[in-house]
C-alpha cells in the first residue's frame, strides 16, 4: 500500500475517531522441549497453499518462544522451525499455548485455540488413514510378486474402499466443521477431478455458511478460476490409455530449470510417479535402477516426477537409492501438482513406458515385469 494512502486513511480514522476493528489479534506462546535456539517463522498458509511470512522471534535457550499478530481474520498458519519441521493452526484470535517435544513435534499439543485443537485431531486421523494405504499398497506390490491373483484383488477392493471412506471422511468434516480456515483445508485434501461434484456444492455453501469471509471469497475465486484446467470434461477420457500420445509434462528440476517430457522424444521412457516419502515406491526403485543400468545405452531412460514437498527429502531419496539418471523433476506441490491429474494418478509408484513417438505401450510395470518388457522392446 502507498504511503499517501495510509496517510489517509489514518487521517479520516483520527477525524470520525474509528476503531480498526476488522482485526483479531492473537498470540502464540511455544514451549518446545530441547529444541535448540534457533528463528521460529510464522506464516500464513492462505487458501493456495502458498506461505506468506507474517513474522518470526528468536526461541529463548529453554525453547520457548512469543509471537503476537494482528489478523484479518481467522486462517491456516504455520510455525516453521530448523529441519523441516512444521506445525500447523488455525488461529482465530485470543492466546494460543503450543507444547511440544523437539524429537516428536508431530506429537504438539494446543490449547487456548479450538479450531487449532479441531486442526490437529483432524490431522491425527489424516496420518492414521495414509498408514493404513501404505501397508495396504506394500501388501498389493507383495501379492504382484508373488502373482497370487486372489489375495491381489481382494486388497485391491479393499483399497478401494478405503479411499471411498477416506473420501467421505474428509467431505463430511468439510462439510461440518465450524471452524473456516479447517473447513477449507479439508477440502483442499480432496482430488478436484473425481469430487467435482462435492467441491461445486461445497463452494457455493460457504457465503451462506461463512458470509463476508474474504477467505471463503477467495477460495471460491480460485476454485472457479482452476477448476476448468484441473477437472476434465464429463466426456474425457478416465486417464491415459495404451496407445496413446503422452501428455507432455513441464515441470522444474532440481536446479529449478524446466524440463520437458517431449524432448525425450526418440527415446524409450519410463514416465515414473514416486514420493520419498512412499515406502512402496522406495523398495521400487532398485528394480527401476536396474532396469537403467541394463538398459541405458540401448536408447532406455527414465524421466522421474517426484510428488514431494520437501525438496530436501527429494533430494536425499535420490542420492540415497541411487536414482542415477538425469532427469528428476518435481513442483513440490504433492498431490496438488497439476501432472497428477493430467496423468489420473490415484497411487504411486505408477510409471507409464513411452516409446521413442511418445505413445504409451505399458503401464504400471513392476519388479520383473519392467525388465521384461524392455527386453521385448529393445532387442
Amino acid at each position: 500500500m502507498k504511503q499517501g494512502r495510509i496517510f489517509f486513511l489514518g487521517f479520516i480514522c483520527l477525524l470520525t475517531a474509528c476503531n480498526v476493528g476488522n482485526k483479531n489479534k492473537f498470540t502464540i506462546r511455544g514451549y518446545i522441549s530441547k529444541m535448540p535456539v534457533q528463528e521460529v517463522v510464522l506464516e500464513d498458509i492462505g487458501v493456495n497453499d502458498v506461505p506468506t511470512v507474517i513474522d518470526s522471534v528468536k526461541s529463548d535457550e529453554d525453547g520457548s518462544f512469543k509471537l503476537s499478530v494482528d489478523a484479518p481474520e481467522p486462517s491456516i498458519y504455520r510455525l516453521r522451525f530448523q529441519q523441516n519441521k512444521f506445525i500447523l493452526l488455525a488461529i482465530d484470535k485470543g492466546e494460543v499455548k503450543v507444547n511440544a517435544d523437539w524429537q516428536t513435534i508431530e506429537k504438539w499439543q494446543v490449547s487456548g485455540s479450538p479450531s487449532s485443537e479441531s486442526l490437529k485431531k483432524f490431522l491425527v486421523a489424516i496420518r492414521e488413514h495414509l498408514r493404513d494405504f501404505i501397508t495396504l499398497n506394500v501388501v498389493i506390490d507383495t501379492e504382484i510378486a508373488r502373482g497370487n491373483d486372489s489375495l491381489l484383488n481382494k486388497a485391491k477392493h479393499d483399497l478401494n474402499e478405503m479411499r471411498g471412506k477416506f473420501t467421505l471422511f474428509v467431505e463430511h468434516y468439510a462439510d461440518t466443521t465450524q471452524y473456516l480456515p479447517v473447513a477449507i483445508f479439508a477440502a483442499r485434501i480432496l482430488n478436484p477431478a473425481s469430487e467435482k461434484p462435492f467441491l461445486m456444492a461445497f463452494s457455493q455453501s460457504l457465503d451462506r455458511r461463512f458470509p463476508n469471509s474474504k477467505m471463503a471469497k477467495d477460495f471460491v475465486a480460485n476454485y472457479n478460476k482452476t477448476r476448468n484446467v484441473q477437472i476434465p470434461p464429463p466426456n474425457a477420457s478416465p486417464g491415459p490409455e495404451l496407445g496413446m500420445q503422452a501428455p507432455d509434462v513441464v515441470l522444474p528440476d532440481i536446479n529449478g530449470k524446466d524440463v520437458l517430457l517431449s524432448s525425450m522424444k526418440g527415446k524409450y521412457v519410463l514416465l515414473d510417479f514416486w514420493a520419498s516419502w512412499c515406502n512402496p515406491c522406495r523398495m521400487e526403485n532398485p528394480n527401476v535402477v536396474a532396469a537403467y543400468n541394463k538398459y541405458k545405452d540401448k536408447n532406455f531412460t527414465v524421466f522421474s516426477v517426484s510428488l514431494d514437498n520437501d525438496k530436501d527429502k527429494w533430494q536425499n531419496a535420490i542420492a540415497n537409492d541411487k536414482l542415477s539418471w538425469p532427469t528428476h523433476v518435481a513442483d513440490l506441490k504433492g498431490w496438488e501438482s497439476v501432472v497428477v491429474r493430467a496423468y489420473r494418478v490415484e497411487s504411486i509408484p505408477a510409471n507409464f513406458l513411452l516409446d521413442p513417438s511418445g505413445k504409451i505401450i505399458a503401464m504400471n510395470l513392476r519388479g520383473e515385469q519392467l525388465e521384461q518388457k524392455l527386453a521385448e522392446v529393445l532387442k
